[in-house]
């Protein structure tokens, strides 16, 4: 029992007396692999042993993106709002209240206009913790507002997409929003604006079946997920396995759908080579 007691190797510490380890100082992969969670911040959200692409939101995006992360957030004001008073198990109104206090956030993306590698740009940014990330009459909203403000200003326009796809308390709402901001899009292109679409981990519904795939150039991170249907739902529909890293943005990329992906610590210079090369600029 001296084992059992802890007195083998001279351990004192009575175990009503330990200290717990706080939440949110370690971070551990799909692999396994565990990391402090400052080195993961200073890393990018990338751990450095597997290369892991940890799921980030907005605030991650804008500061990895934005110069000095100085930026000015456009339409803070538009909210989820309970259009067809849904309920199911639950409210939809509470969700949407449960979803504001749980993220800080009033819905499932952000937009914002700042500097990136000294150029002005509108950066749209999906939140996967608001609702799954779902496309919402309001998410559309904010989109087709942000993509005016490009193309009043003349701005290129990113679009980082991370989300389950339509938002099924909105119904027919939602869907709208696929066609919404797909037409808007085209007046970007008529506008001559480039607009680069980012998948991130995960992007699939009615966000991949839009504006997620509508880029002049369609980038992804490494090993997301991207698709319309998750695997196992295409699984069980077919009745077949599947192919190894079905549906992984690698995967993707051979398939013709994606242009290239983008490790996260690239992502700025990548995105700014490209505007640069579209718009005849001097690189820098």
């Amino acid at each position: 029992m001296s084992w059992f007691k802890r007195e083998e190797k001279g351990i004192q510490t009575q175990t009503q007396e330990k200290k717990d380890i706080p939440k949110g100082l370690w971070h551990k992969t799909p692999t396994g692999k565990i990391i402090d969670a400052k080195e993961l911040a200073n890393n990018l959200y990338v751990a450095p042993d597997d290369d892991y692409h940890v799921r980030i939101g907005s605030k991650e995006y804008f500061s990895i993106l934005f110069d000095d992360n100085k930026f000015e957030e456009l339409n803070k004001d538009i909210r989820a709002v309970d259009i067809l008073k849904f309920k199911d198990v639950k409210k939809y109104s509470d969700r949407i209240k449960a979803a504001e206090k749980k993220t800080g956030l009033t819905e499932a993306i952000r937009t914002a206009v700042g500097k990136s590698k000294g150029k002005n740009i509108v950066i749209c940014c999906m939140d996967f913790t608001f609702i799954g990330g779902s496309l919402s009459s309001g998410v559309g909203e904010k989109i087709v507002q942000a993509i005016d403000y490009a193309i009043k200003h003349k701005l290129p326009l990113l679009i980082v997409s991370k989300s389950g796809g339509a938002r099924m308390m909105e119904a027919a709402y939602s869907l709208m929003q696929m066609a919404r901001t797909s037409a808007k899009l085209a007046e970007l292109a008529e506008a001559k604006l480039p607009y680069i679409s980012l998948c991130t981990d995960p992007t699939t519904g009615g966000t991949t079946a839009s504006f997620a795939m509508l880029g002049d150039i369609n980038i992804a991170e490494p090993k997301a997920l991207i698709g319309f249907a998750g695997p196992r739902v295409v699984r069980d529909t077919i009745g077949k396995d599947l192919p190894e890293g079905f549906q992984k943005s690698e995967f993707v990329l051979e398939k013709g759908f994606l242009d290239f992906i983008v490790h996260r610590r690239e992502l700025k210079n990548k995105v700014n080579l490209y505007i640069d090369l579209v718009q005849n600029n001097p690189v820098r």
